[in-house]
């Protein structure tokens, strides 16, 4: 009888302290290493789903370098140590390949992958997958357009030759056309795009080269006309998106191929160019072929590392619902990655009057070829290919495409991971 009754003691004092480490030990921490996002938006919905987790979990937020190659090297650095910190990853469209061919994601599962997906654009999930399978969720997209003055230009150009006809009869005084010609990753989506819309790939696979011949020495073409135009900007060789913007809020270019945020940056810093501000679709090449303007953004990656694989994927479910990305969209002009938000009013108050420039636009875009392991040596080897732009013969590019696809070959065998 003693025994038995020291027994029952003895079971509702472990039950009792087990009761109370459960209780103590609180949430799950989630580290989300991201770019610190100036808006603000991350963080207030990464709060808002921690709090909606019901003590799942709790996001902490991992600031990585502004500069994307930075945040590539410095995540590059933790996860090939394996290290256990990193959770959820804050990803440029560009790396999930990568990544992916790394062993370093995560596979999405199923479930999440159904719960994602929905009414999102697919050319933004292409760039969320490798051989065919989801490893990372998309949560913001970007893309570009182009933007021009409606004082000059009462219609807007439909392809580029139109647009530089059109900029050398306004004359160099007042028609420039602003573009991304630096060596760096502008200057790979400028390359990207054109090529695209001439109707042809950089690559077929992951290892498997495309570049025919025709469609892509046309599209170097137009890169050299540029360049070798008078309404070429002076810095065209080391242009960004950011020149490209003050270049055009300065007064003396027509056209600007460049990304949303130049909208509100026109209202602020220049508003008598603001008020002749329209947009239009990203130029094709020829007539014949649509435009396959840029895409960009984020996705969210869980690392094969973490130790919360489970609480992870359910934050990033919570992360990207419709009413977290028109909150981001709202506070940092980050276009949602579901077709169907450019319907809502709030997208609206974000893109007044061209939302649905931008929806066509994203749904029209065309991926880098990121589904390459390889992709940073590639994106150095076209961006050897091609700059200084202005060496591009505008009659005759094939020395340009002879030596573009050569670099291509050669990028194409390695792994990457430099």
């Amino acid at each position: 009888m003693l025994i038995t009754a020291a027994s029952i003691a003895l079971a509702f004092a472990v039950a009792a302290c087990g009761s109370d480490e459960t209780a103590t030990r609180g949430p799950v921490t989630l580290n989300w290493f991201i770019f610190n996002e100036p808006s603000g938006g991350p963080t207030k919905i990464a709060e808002r789903c921690s709090k909606q987790s019901n003590g799942a979990y709790k996001i902490n937020f991992e600031y990585l370098p502004a500069q994307a190659d930075q945040q590539r090297e410095q995540l590059v650095r933790r996860l090939g140590a394996e290290d256990q910190s990193l959770d959820l990853l804050g990803l440029d469209v560009v790396w999930t390949g990568e990544f992916a061919n790394a062993g370093w994601l995560e596979e999405v599962p199923a479930d999440t992958e159904r719960a994602v997906t929905a009414n999102v654009f697919k050319s933004v999930l292409e760039t969320a997958s490798f051989e065919d399978q989801l490893y990372t969720v998309p949560i913001w997209s970007n893309t570009q357009l182009l933007w021009y003055r409606k004082d000059r230009v009462p219609t807007p150009p439909k392809t580029w030759d139109e647009m530089i006809d059109m900029g050398e009869k306004i004359g160099p005084a007042e028609g420039r056309i602003q573009v991304q010609g630096n060596r760096y990753e502008g200057l790979v989506v400028l390359t990207n795009q054109l090529i695209e819309s001439a109707g042809t790939s950089i690559l077929a696979g992951p290892k498997e080269v495309q570049l025919e011949e025709e469609p892509t020495k046309k599209a170097l073409q137009v890169m050299g006309r540029l360049s070798d135009s008078a309404v070429a900007a002076p810095n065209i060789t080391t242009s960004t998106e950011d020149t490209a913007r003050l270049g055009f809020e300065a007064g003396d270019s027509t056209f600007q191929i460049n990304y949303p945020f130049v909208y509100p940056s026109a209202k602020e810093n220049a508003p008598d160019v603001f008020k002749q501000m329209g947009v239009a679709q990203f130029p094709a090449v020829d007539a014949g072929n649509p435009s396959r303007p840029p895409i960009g953004g984020i996705n969210i990656g869980v690392s094969s590392f973490s130790k919360h694989k489970e609480q992870a994927f359910a934050a990033i479910e919570c992360l990207v619902k419709p009413d977290n990305q028109l909150e981001v969209a709202t506070l940092g002009g980050l276009p949602p990655v579901r077709e169907d938000l450019y319907d809502q009013p709030e997208i609206d108050k974000v893109y007044p009057g061209f939302a649905d420039q931008v929806r066509q636009a994203i749904n029209n875009a065309a991926p880098r070829p990121s589904q390459s392991p390889a992709y940073q040596d590639l994106s150095l080897a076209i961006q050897r290919a091609v700059h200084p732009t202005t060496k591009i013969d505008p009659r005759n590019a094939q020395s340009t495409y002879d030596t573009l696809r050569d670099n291509v070959e050669k990028a194409v065998k390695r792994e990457g991971l430099l």
